[in-house]
C-alpha cells in the first residue's frame, strides 16, 4: 500500500490561494496543524498569501456580525476561535505584529475579550503583548480602547497563576512603562486599583514564578507618580481584601530566602500599605479563607522591621564607600548611588512607620506583647545608633548636602523625639552638624531643623537639654529658623512654629540655671517677628505665645538700647507696645480658658513685665492707659 505524506506547509499555501472561501477555510485550519509556533518563515509566508479581507470577514462571522460565505460551517465559536488563533501566531513574527493591519485589530481584540468566553482569552492576550511590544502604536491604541479597563475587568475571573494571567502581566508591565503623563483621570486611578486587587491575590496565594512577577508589578504600581492619586481610591475600595492579600504575600517574601532585589520590592509594598492603610497595617491578621495559616499578630511587623534594618545598615555602607572612599566615581555610580538612594528612602519611611507604631500603641486598640515592644525597641535603638554613625562619617568628610543626610536627620529626629535621651553622647557631639546639613535643592538649612524640632522641645525641657542645644549653637539656628517662618506663616507651618515657640521659651525659662543670654541681633529679629505675626492674626494662642516669648527676651535688653539697632525703629516698638497691650486686655477679660499652651502664658507676661517695665516706659505706658 502507498503511504499516504503529511500535509505540509506547500500544502496550505495552495489552498490559500484558491478562490473558493472553503478552500480559504481549510488552508487556514490546516496552519493550524502543520505551522510550528517558532517556524517564523512559515508564518511569514502563510500572512503573505493570506487575503486580510478574508480574515476580518471571518473575524466578524466568529463575533456575528456576518457569514463567512460558502462555508460549511455554521459555527460562531469555531470561526471566532480559529480568526485569533490565527492573528496570535502571525504576530509572533515581529513586523507583523508591528504593522498597521494588527495594531488596527487591537480595539477588535479587546472586544472580543469583553463579549466572548474564557476559550479564546489565552490568544487575545498573547496578541495584545506581541502587539503593544512591537511598536509605540500598538501601546497607543491598547490605551486609548480602554485596554487597561478590559483587562482589569477580566483580571478577577482568570484561574490563579494560568497562562492567562500570565500574559495579562506581562502586558501590564509594559504598558505601564509607557503610559502618558496625562493618564491619571478618576476612571483609569479605578482600572489601576482594580489591577492592584487582582494582582494583590495573585501575590498571596501563588507560589511559582509568577508570585514573583506579580511581585513587580505592584511595586511598579506603588513606586509610580500615580500612586498620590491612587492612594485615596484603593483606601475607599469597602469590603475589598487585597490588603490582606498584600499582608501575606510580603510575609511569604521577607519569611523566606530570595533574591535581595525582591526584598526590596516587598518592602516598598509594605512602606505604600502603611501610607494607605496606616501603621496598623502591620499588625493586620488575615481573614482569607483560601490563605488559612495562623500567624502571630507580630510576624509582619517583626520581619518588616528587620529587612528594613539590615536595608539600611547595607545601604548607609554602601553610599559611604560610593560618596566618601570610591577613587573614582563614574556616571554609573552617579546612577547606582540615586538608586541606592531611593531604596534608602523606602527602608527609612518604614523604620519610622515602626516608631509611630510604637509610640501610638494602645490608641487604636492594638495590642503586642511586652516582649516584641522591647524586642522593637533594641532594634530601633541599633538602627538610630547605625545611622548617627553614617552622620559622623559624613560629618568627618566634610559632606553637609545631600538628601540621604536629610533623610538620616529625619529618623533621627523622630525616634529621639520618643526617646530624646537615647544615644545621648552621640547626639550631642552631632547636634550642631546635623542642624546645618542641607537637601541637594536648599540653599541653607531648613528641613533638617523642622525634623529635629520635636526632639529639641522635649530635649530643652530639662535643663541638661537647654545646655547641650547652646552649647552646640543650635539655639540660634531654632531662632533663625523661627523668625524665617514668622516672616511669612502659613497654615501648614502653624505646628513647626509652636514646636520653635515651645523650644525657645524652654531656653528663656531657664535662662538663670543654664547662663543662657541671647545675642542682641537674635534677640531683636526674634522680637520684630513675634510682633509682626501676633499682629496678622486674631487666633488667642498666637497672640499670647507671641507675647509671652517677647517677655522673656525683653530681660535682654532696653527700649534705649532697641532704638539704637538699625533693625529697630519707631514702628517696631509700636508693634511691640501693641502686642504686649493686647496680651494684658485679653487676660483681663478672663479668656485665659482659651490659651493654647501647658505654660501659665499670663504669668509669665505678668512677671516679665515687673521685672523690665521701667527700662521700656512706651510699653508701660500702652499698658496702663498712660
Amino acid at each position: 500500500m502507498e503511504q499516504a505524506q503529511s500535509p505540509s506547509i506547500g500544502d496550505c499555501l495552495k489552498l490559500l490561494k484558491g478562490e473558493r472561501d472553503e478552500q480559504l477555510l481549510a488552508g487556514l485550519l490546516l496552519v493550524t496543524k502543520v505551522c510550528q509556533r517558532d517556524d517564523l518563515a512559515s508564518l511569514r509566508a502563510v500572512y503573505d498569501a493570506v487575503d486580510v479581507r478574508f480574515l476580518d470577514r471571518l473575524f466578524k462571522t466568529g463575533m456575528g456580525k456576518g457569514a463567512a460565505a460558502g462555508s460549511g460551517l455554521d459555527n460562531r465559536d469555531a470561526y471566532l476561535q480559529l480568526s485569533v488563533t490565527i492573528v496570535a501566531a502571525f504576530c509572533r513574527v515581529p513586523e507583523i505584529a508591528a504593522s498597521k493591519y494588527m495594531v488596527s485589530k487591537v480595539p477588535m481584540v479587546l472586544k472580543i475579550m469583553t463579549e466572548s468566553n474564557d476559550a479564546v482569552l489565552v490568544e487575545c492576550c498573547e496578541i495584545l503583548y506581541l502587539v503593544a511590544t512591537s511598536s509605540e502604536d500598538g501601546v497607543s491604541t491598547f490605551c486609548e480602547s480602554e485596554g487597561l479597563k478590559v483587562i482589569a475587568s477580566r483580571m478577577h475571573t482568570m484561574s490563579d497563576g494560568s497562562r492567562t494571567m500570565e500574559l495579562s502581566i506581562k502586558i501590564l508591565q509594559y504598558v505601564l512603562s509607557k503610559l502618558p503623563p496625562d493618564f491619571t483621570t478618576s476612571s483609569h486611578l479605578l482600572d489601576l486599583a482594580t489591577l492592584v486587587e487582582s494582582l494583590a491575590r495573585q501575590f498571596a496565594v501563588l507560589h511559582s514564578p509568577l508570585k514573583f512577577e506579580a511581585l513587580h508589578l505592584l511595586s511598579v504600581i506603588f513606586s509610580s507618580k500615580y500612586l498620590e492619586s491612587l492612594r485615596e481610591t484603593l483606601r475607599v475600595m469597602v469590603g475589598s481584601k487585597w490588603p490582606d492579600y498584600i499582608h501575606i504575600g510580603v510575609m511569604d517574601i521577607l519569611q523566606n530566602r530570595v533574591a535581595p532585589a525582591d526584598k526590596v520590592h516587598a518592602l516598598v509594598l509594605a512602606e505604600s500599605m502603611l501610607s494607605i492603610s496606616g501603621e496598623s497595617w502591620l499588625l493586620r491578621q488575615p481573614n482569607l479563607t483560601n490563605c488559612k495559616a495562623s500567624v502571630p499578630v507580630d510576624r509582619c511587623l517583626l520581619l518588616v522591621l528587620e529587612s528594613a534594618r539590615v536595608e539600611v545598615a547595607v545601604l548607609l555602607n554602601e553610599l559611604a564607600y560610593l560618596k566618601f572612599e570610591a577613587s573614582k566615581y563614574t556616571s554609573s555610580s552617579d546612577t547606582a548611588l540615586s538608586t541606592k538612594q531611593q531604596h534608602l528612602t523606602v527602608a527609612f519611611s518604614l523604620v519610622e512607620g515602626i516608631i509611630k507604631l510604637i509610640s501610638t500603641m494602645g490608641e487604636n486598640g492594638e495590642v503586642i506583647s511586652e516582649a516584641t515592644i522591647i524586642k522593637v525597641i533594641n532594634g530601633l535603638n541599633e538602627t538610630v545608633n547605625v545611622v548617627l554613625e553614617y552622620l559622623q562619617d559624613a560629618k568627618e568628610h566634610g559632606q553637609k548636602k545631600g538628601n540621604d543626610l536629610i533623610a538620616s536627620v529625619r529618623l533621627v529626629g523622630s525616634y529621639l523625639a520618643e526617646t530624646p535621651y537615647a544615644s545621648s553622647d552621640k547626639v550631642r557631639e552631632l547636634l550642631e552638624y546635623m542642624l546645618s546639613i542641607e537637601g541637594e535643592d536648599e540653599t541653607s538649612p531648613f528641613y533638617s531643623i523642622c525634623f529635629l524640632l520635636p526632639m529639641l522641645c522635649q530635649m530643652t525641657m530639662e535643663i541638661q537639654g537647654c545646655k547641650t542645644l547652646i552649647s552646640s549653637r543650635g539655639h540660634k539656628a531654632v531662632v533663625e529658623f523661627l523668625v524665617k517662618l514668622l516672616c511669612n506663616p502659613v497654615t501648614e507651618d502653624m505646628d513647626r512654629i509652636f514646636l520653635a515657640c515651645d523650644t525657645v521659651m524652654n531656653l528663656l525659662l531657664k535662662q538663670e540655671e543654664v547662663h543662657f543670654q541671647m545675642e542682641e541681633s537674635s534677640c531683636i529679629s526674634l522680637l520684630n517677628a513675634l510682633a509682626f505675626w501676633a499682629e496678622k492674626s486674631d487666633d488667642p494662642s498666637v497672640l499670647m505665645m507671641a507675647a509671652s516669648i517677647c517677655a522673656l527676651g525683653l530681660d535682654f535688653t532696653s527700649e534705649a538700647a532697641l532704638l539704637k539697632h538699625p533693625n529697630f525703629d519707631s514702628r517696631s516698638l509700636t508693634r511691640l507696645c501693641h502686642l504686649i497691650s493686647r496680651s494684658f486686655a485679653f487676660a483681663t477679660q478672663g479668656m485665659a480658658d482659651a490659651v493654647r499652651s501647658e505654660t501659665d502664658l499670663i504669668e509669665i507676661i505678668n512677671s516679665g513685665f515687673s521685672r523690665w517695665a521701667d527700662r521700656f516706659p512706651s510699653i508701660k505706658a500702652a499698658v496702663l492707659g498712660v
